[in-house]
C-alpha cells in the first residue's frame, strides 16, 4: 500500500508543469541614459506535463518594468518575459532583479538579472 502511494505521487510530481529559462542574467553593457528605455526577453519553456502559470513577477524598484503572459502556457509550449530598464537619471552601474513566480513547485519563485551601464546624458 505504501508503495503504491509513494509511485502516485512521484508519477504525480513527473506530470506537473515546470518552467525552463534559455538564460536568467542579461547584460546590456553600455547604453546612453538619454537613449531611452531598453528591453531584453527572457525565453522560457514548459517542459513539465500540465499548463504552467506566470502568478506575477515583480521588479526590485520602479526603474524596471516586467510584462509576462496572463494566459496558461501549454506543456511544450514557450513564452518571454519582457524586461524593460528605464535609464533616464540613473547614470552608472546597474543590476537589477526581477522575480517570476509560477505554480512549478520545483521553481516556485525564480530569479531574473539585467545588468549595464549608463553613460550620463551630455548636458
Amino acid at each position: 500500500m505504501l508503495l503504491a502511494v509513494a509511485w502516485i505521487t512521484a508519477t504525480a510530481d513527473d506530470e506537473k508543469a515546470s518552467i525552463k529559462f534559455e538564460e536568467q542574467t542579461y547584460d546590456f553593457g553600455v547604453i546612453k541614459e538619454d537613449g531611452g528605455p531598453v528591453s531584453h526577453e527572457f525565453k522560457f519553456t514548459n517542459t513539465g506535463e500540465t499548463p504552467l502559470v506566470i502568478i506575477s513577477v515583480t521588479a526590485s524598484c520602479g526603474c524596471t518594468k516586467p510584462s509576462y503572459p496572463v494566459k496558461p502556457i501549454a506543456a511544450g509550449k514557450s513564452g518571454v518575459v519582457k524586461v524593460t530598464y528605464l535609464p533616464q537619471g540613473r547614470p552608472g552601474e546597474f543590476s537589477k532583479q526581477v522575480t517570476v513566480k509560477t505554480n512549478d513547485k520545483r521553481n516556485r519563485r525564480l530569479k531574473l538579472r539585467i545588468t549595464g551601464n549608463v553613460i550620463p546624458a551630455k548636458k
